[in-house]
């Protein structure tokens, strides 16, 4: 299975797809994840560090993929998911498009682009052009990734369009949306009504999910770590007591926020719910985009009508 996941830049796309990644390999699957960005910071939560892309791999190997060995852009992260960043052209040149086929031919050279269960794409911003949708070419689902304003769900019917035009000469589907990081779903839920398509999830705006991105961790490492610490800790109690000895102010619950804990493993269950939806092979939709008049009046008469 083929994902493509797409959003208003700067929606959260690159954190929903790690976690939707690893809560993918935590159901037994094997799972590459390939940022789409020139950026190339899409798996440095997997791998904890910004790895080399295959562009510029080609590149110092004046493009011979004869001497290119699959661990020079394969690279592993936390949870078994392997990482592939395609890279960009310099600012201002070239086309994004481009990079992405190389990309996915150099996989297939390597053998390594049907080896997998699943591969994620995740695709920087808005789709503006058809460099930027290349990835729905090779795509089963799309996900759009959202929240509950005005310009992320423009983005996102600008991106429903485009899946529908892919979907005229390629299997692509609809998957759904992902509200991310949202206290409210009812512009969501508006729009929807008028341009009908899954909702796959709304995560709550916990401030834990932005948080995990400045660490550099997923919400799943960062929940593990936590029970580590907690089973160590409590561990170092019982040990104490079995001792007769006391260490003054010590309980199993200081040291970290039990908040933070419940939240994390409270978060991680909506991706794993995700995951679980995908890993069904939903039917998926050929969404019908609205026309931008119609979006515009849709979306102002809500904000008009909430504001009176």
């Amino acid at each position: 299975m083929k994902l493509a996941v797409y959003g208003k830049g700067g929606i959260g796309k690159s954190t929903t797809s790690c976690n939707i990644s690893i809560a993918l390999a935590k159901r037994g699957k094997k799972v590459l994840q390939i940022g789409c960005d020139p950026k190339h910071d899409s798996t440095f939560t997997l791998t904890g560090f910004l790895i080399p892309t295959i562009i510029d791999t080609l590149s110092a190997k004046d493009y011979h993929y004869e001497d290119i060995w699959p661990e020079d852009v394969i690279y592993g992260g936390y949870g078994g998911v392997d990482c592939v960043e395609a890279g960009g052209p310099p600012a201002g040149a070239g086309c994004g498009g481009y990079v992405v086929g190389e990309t996915v031919k150099l996989l297939k050279e390597l053998n390594a682009f049907f080896e997998y269960d699943i591969i994620l794409f995740d695709v920087l911003g808005d789709v503006v052009c058809g460099g930027f949708a290349a990835p729905l070419n090779y795509a089963d689902y799309c996900i759009i990734v959202t929240d509950n304003g005005f310009d992320a769900l423009f983005a996102a019917n600008r991106i429903a369009a485009s899946v529908r035009e892919k979907a005229r000469t390629h299997p692509l589907r609809l998957a759904g949306l992902i509200g991310n990081r949202t206290s409210k779903r009812d512009l969501i839920d508006k729009y929807v009504y008028a341009c009908p398509m899954p909702v796959l999830e709304v995560l709550p705006l916990i401030e834990e999910i932005r948080i995990s991105r400045v660490k550099g961790k997923t919400l799943f490492e960062i929940d593990d770590f936590t029970k580590t610490q907690n089973d160590m800790l409590t561990s170092s109690v019982v040990s104490n007591n079995l001792n007769n000895t006391t260490v003054e102010g010590l309980k199993p619950q200081e040291g970290w926020n039990l908040d933070i804990k419940q939240n994390n493993n409270y978060i991680c269950n909506y991706y794993l719910n995700i995951a679980d939806q995908l890993l069904t092979q939903p039917e998926g939709v050929i969404p019908r985009e609205l026309s931008d008049k119609e979006l515009f009046t849709l979306l102002s008469d809500f904000y008009l009508t909430v504001k009176a």
